[in-house]
């Protein structure tokens, strides 16, 4: 397991844009259609835009249509944390990084085979990793 990493709001504030801040440390969203990422189809890894964590891999990216990138399972379930979300007057899963405890986005059981799942994700909650290979 990979050590937690904590920074003060002030620390968060000097190292992230206004935007990623707002999504990431104050569980923001972005519009649909202009994240950086929801149209990405380069092969790679999605990480943490906080922290580094690796978090979802290019392979399971799927066009979810609705503007914000999709995938259908994490790197790895360990990296991820889930929780109860009762905002704006409705039940959802807030998809977390377990090792910064930045906000991600939700996911939601209408995502496609294998899994059934589709974690929606800001774009300003990650970053991305080419694969240079081939």
């Amino acid at each position: 397991m990979v050590e937690k990493v904590t920074k003060t709001e002030q620390e968060w504030k000097e190292m992230l844009t206004p935007e990623q801040f707002r999504v990431t440390r104050r569980k923001g969203t972005e519009r649909a259609f202009t994240g950086e990422y929801w149209d990405n189809k380069a092969k790679g890894t999605y990480n943490c835009v906080c922290c580094g964590v690796p978090l979802f891999l290019a392979d399971t990216k799927f066009e979810s249509g609705t503007g914000w990138p999709s995938f259908w399972e994490p790197v790895d379930e360990a990296n991820v944390a889930l929780k109860e979300d009762r905002s704006l007057f409705m039940m959802r899963t807030e998809v977390l990084c377990s090792v910064c405890d930045a906000h991600l986005g939700h996911v939601f059981n209408d995502g496609p085979k294998p899994t059934g799942q589709r974690y929606c994700i800001n774009s300003a909650s990650l970053t991305f990793e080419a694969d240079n290979q081939g």
